[in-house]
């Protein structure tokens, strides 16, 4: 059975997608519907979100993998990087003469193609950046395409097809399928790269540090001469990265040495606002409604990018100005009874430290309230034990929710992640911490326990059994 990297386009109408409730999965299934294909999926286990959405996007979803659904065959099948060839829907696919590709192949193919792409990526910071440069773009007349793991909520979804000559896509780190372990960005064709973080993640498919900065080096070293390169020089190892690569390219930060700085940072309780300087010459002034340095660092990247594509500090201006964020990255849920209730996808210590000192900055004086699920490969494991036992101690109150379980991902229980020992830990420097059982119990502990004032950030990058709609129903009824 051929695997088709370059597919003829032009025979193309019905196209099935394997593992299609994913976020990434769902809007490419959502973009090529609107694009005019006939878009089918299977996958297992599909609640909302993400089946109202595909229901939305009139895409019909078979439950289950099995050969049945390829028939009648479609004419391309993307292949999801949840599914391995074990999958029977996969086995049985590689018995016939059905083309199949890549989802970040897919995206290539279909819709980059003509585009400028503008790749952001890095361990933190990309989902915002994206969001936050498409944003921009558009605000200034651009009318970009947009595909970024998440929810714009200026956008009101994850994807547009924009008229404009860019296309701002997250370059995600991850694999791309069971046939393709290279990360997916090595396939989205850059002509200009934000590079936001370089630090050690994804444990399930990245062996250490040196992996993930290969990874990036491989990014780096596909983009054509010429092409803008915008790198965070507040991570060392992504600075290392672009300068072994050696390609000119340009950095921001939040410290003294990048090209790029901010200064005058305050947030008025409602905005951010902040000065831009470039070479130490005033570029602009600008505000925000987003917290946090995170998040001005994030402005940094998008400001020096936008400047090199040729906008100027008044045309980047009102996209900031009106920037509303991406759902699940500090959103806020609610306020009750005077406690307020945010949830953020903070999976990773340097996350979760960044969170919780945008919420001091927010918020000051409150009493914050870390509430972590450690829900990704990597904090499944305990390579992050005394990292994340570091970044929690900055809230005042902690709890942890049960380590979540993935029968397709087991490893053996000494290398598994341990609240009740980081709980421990923080009990011995003095901090009020507790690991919960399960959802129920972490809800009902915050609802006996807060108080008018309080900032509870719930921290995963998952569902976390739908904690904060919860907990801010329960402090509704208290």
């Amino acid at each position: 059975m051929p695997h088709v990297s370059q597919p003829d386009l032009s025979t193309v109408r019905h196209i099935h997608c394997i593992a299609v409730a994913g976020v990434g999965m769902a809007t490419l299934a959502a973009m090529l519907k609107a694009q005019g294909y006939l878009v089918t999926g299977s996958d297992v286990g599909i609640y909302p979100p993400m089946s109202d959405f595909l229901a939305q996007a009139g895409i019909p979803v078979i439950q289950g993998y099995q050969a049945e659904n390829l028939s009648p065959p479609p004419d391309l099948v993307v292949v999801g990087n949840a599914v391995s060839r074990t999958n029977p829907e996969v086995a049985a696919l590689l018995k016939t003469d059905i083309p199949y590709v890549s989802f970040p192949q897919a995206v290539g193919h279909f819709f980059l193609a003509g585009k400028r792409a503008l790749v952001v990526a890095g361990t933190h910071g990309k989902t915002t950046s994206t969001a936050m440069l498409a944003w921009v773009l558009e605000q200034a007349g651009r009318a970009p395409g947009l595909l970024v793991g998440g929810i714009s909520r200026n956008f009101g979804q994850g994807y547009r097809l924009g008229i404009g000559e860019h296309f701002v896509i997250e370059g995600d780190e991850y694999d791309s399928a069971f046939f393709d372990k290279g990360p997916k960005f090595l396939h989205y064709r850059p002509q200009a790269v934000l590079l936001n973080a370089i630090e050690f993640d994804h444990a399930d498919i990245y062996q250490d540090l040196a992996q993930i900065k290969a990874a990036f080096h491989r990014l780096l070293e596909i983009v054509p001469s010429g092409v803008p390169i915008v790198v965070c020089n507040d991570f060392p190892e992504a600075l290392n990265v672009a300068q072994s690569v050696e390609k000119p390219f340009v950095t921001f930060g939040l410290n003294a040495q990048a090209d790029w700085q901010a200064h005058q940072v305050r947030d008025d309780g409602r905005r951010l606002a902040f000065t831009v300087t470039h070479g130490r010459q005033e570029f602009g002034r600008f505000s925000c409604p987003v917290m946090g340095r995170m998040n001005v660092c994030n402005a940094l990247g998008v400001s020096a990018l936008a400047s090199m594509l040729g906008l100027t500090a008044e045309d980047i201006a009102p996209g900031l100005d009106s920037f509303l964020g991406v759902e699940r990255r500090q959103e806020l849920i609610g306020e009750v009874n005077g406690i307020t209730i945010i949830d953020d996808f903070a999976h990773h210590p340097t996350a979760v430290t960044v969170m919780i000192a945008a919420a001091r900055l927010r918020y000051p004086q409150r009493c914050l309230w870390a509430v972590f699920e450690p829900r990704s490969n990597t904090c499944r494991r305990r390579i992050f034990q005394q990292p994340l036992t570091d970044a929690l101690a900055r809230a005042d109150r902690v709890i942890l929710g049960p380590v979540f379980t993935k029968p397709q991902d087991a490893f053996d229980t000494a290398a598994l992640f341990s609240p009740a020992e980081l709980a421990a830990d923080l009990h011995v420097r003095g901090k009020h911490a507790y690991a919960g059982q399960s959802v129920e119990e972490i809800c009902a502990l915050l609802t006996d326990e807060c108080q008018a004032g309080d900032v509870v950030l719930v921290m995963s990058n998952g569902a976390f059994g739908g904690l904060p709609r919860k907990l801010l129903a329960a402090l509704h009824t208290d």
